[in-house]
């Protein structure tokens, strides 16, 4: 383990903490800040959902190819597959969707999603943090000045206290030319960074070496801590100078408890798992990725980021995510029934059956989402292009009202024609099943004070 793989590590630490703690400046995150932070929590709403599964599309799904259905819409805006009924009766899905259809009345359809995003790094911010850029830019960078991911909000603001990092993140780091914004902490500092695991949970050799003990060190040797600390010594000249000058005892404490886990080790264990329910899940990255999630949320983590594919995708029909207008656009009612109709269709269903059998489906929102949807009108390549003004969202369990559909968007799936819904709507329907109230403030870089949600929860589907 090296320096910079303990740093993406950091937990939260309680106030008794951060009284002990020297050097949080390093974070991003003084005590004065830290406390304030504190303060500024207003009165809690019940708990509804002790986790959160975010399955986050990357790429951006068609909704009218998939839930939205518009019969009565014009031609060039009709799509390439048909409609079968689902579990919830006059709510049809693509009839590609067989295995889907029969749990949609556990989950509740947002179908008036929008924002003002076109660009995949901009329109992944929005949907990763529930707060829109400046600018609608693809050339947008990850930087302090830009909102923490949800995740990350909630490792600052409702931290788990279990023994169990709050926020996980995997397997990849999400780029368009450069990395997209809102996948990590951002000007809350480091230490509420998500656990990121950059390993594919399918590999045969699927392990932790951010956890794993370093070559000939024991977990007796670590459980000194001027051991611990003289191992990391040895290797701080890979962090900046001021950075390593500063205290690291936050880093020490927090590394020591997860390197010595056996709770942390055993959730991450997906050879724990029988063979057929890992078949079950689809033998994939995505697939396993799901599964995890299910094992990560049942010992305890709160907030579960799970990436569809690395890429947006678009070149070819083997790998990549929902971005079907790229390379070869004639293929893209070629791409969806090859790879992500399968993948969905493998994944989504499984997850919501396996949470509900071990009773875990009552206390984990699944949010099943894209940064946008797609054009409804098929352009000229038989393709559909980028489309934030309209599109579905999807949450299941964990307060949500099985079944239920909020907002309707006009004949052609276009735009929202009742009860629209924007990205900062969604991260305050997330925060507030939570158990955390939207209007909770946080500081940004400038120690200016801000809410972390900028919109109202859609309580019109909680159960």
């Amino acid at each position: 383990m090296n320096t910079h793989q303990l740093v993406n590590q950091i937990g939260h630490y309680n106030r008794r903490d951060a009284l002990r703690v020297g050097g949080l400046g390093m974070f991003g995150l003084t005590l004065p800040r830290l406390l304030q932070a504190k303060d500024a929590v207003k009165d809690a709403p019940p708990v509804r959902a002790k986790s959160v599964i975010f399955l986050f599309q990357w790429g951006g799904p068609s909704h009218v190819d998939m839930f939205d259905r518009k019969p009565n819409a014009p031609d060039g805006y009709q799509g390439h597959y048909g409609w079968i009924p689902s579990s919830v009766p006059g709510t049809p899905v693509c009839d590609l969707l067989p295995e889907t259809a029969k749990v949609m009345h556990k989950i509740a359809q947002i179908r008036t999603v929008h924002h003002a995003m076109n660009n995949h790094n901009s329109a992944g911010y929005t949907a990763l943090t529930g707060v829109e850029p400046p600018t609608d830019d693809q050339r947008l960078r990850d930087t302090v000045d830009l909102f923490p991911a949800l995740g990350s909000v909630v490792d600052a603001v409702a931290p788990s206290k279990n023994g169990m990092p709050t926020f996980v993140s995997y397997p990849y780091t999400l780029a368009d030319g450069s990395k997209t914004p809102g996948q990590g902490a951002s000007f809350l500092g480091k230490l509420h960074d998500p656990l990121f695991i950059p390993n594919d949970p399918n590999g045969d050799d699927f392990r932790l070496p951010q956890l794993s003990l370093p070559a000939g060190v024991s977990a007796g040797r670590l459980s000194n801590r001027r051991s611990l600390q003289q191992l990391i010594n040895r290797q701080t000249q890979e962090l900046d100078k001021s950075a390593a000058a500063r205290g690291l005892n936050a880093y020490y404490e927090k590394a020591l408890g997860m390197l010595n886990s056996q709770r942390v080790r055993e959730a991450f264990n997906l050879s724990a798992e029988p063979s057929k329910l890992r078949d079950s899940y689809g033998r994939t990255t995505y697939g396993q990725g799901c599964l995890l999630a299910r094992r990560l949320v049942e010992s305890g983590v709160k907030f579960v980021t799970a990436y569809f594919d690395k890429s947006i995708g678009g070149r070819r029909i083997t790998d990549g995510g929902w971005d079907t207008h790229g390379f070869d656009n004639t293929r893209m009612f070629k791409i969806l029934p090859k790879r992500h109709f399968p993948l969905t269709e493998q994944t989504l269903p499984t997850l919501l059956n396996d949470l509900e059998s071990r009773g875990l489906l009552d206390e984990t929102l699944v949010v099943w989402a894209g940064e946008f949807g797609r054009t409804p009108k098929v352009n000229k390549n038989v393709s559909r292009d980028h489309w934030p003004k309209c599109y579905t969202v999807l949450l299941a369990g964990g307060g949500v009202q099985g079944g239920a559909i909020y907002g309707r968007s006009d004949r052609t799936g276009s735009f929202p024609d009742r009860d629209p819904v924007t990205t900062g709507d969604l991260a305050a329907t997330i925060y507030e099943l939570l158990g955390i109230n939207p209007e909770t403030e946080i500081r940004d870089n400038l120690d200016r004070p801000l809410p972390i949600a900028n919109g109202q929860a859609v309580r019109s589907i909680f159960s």
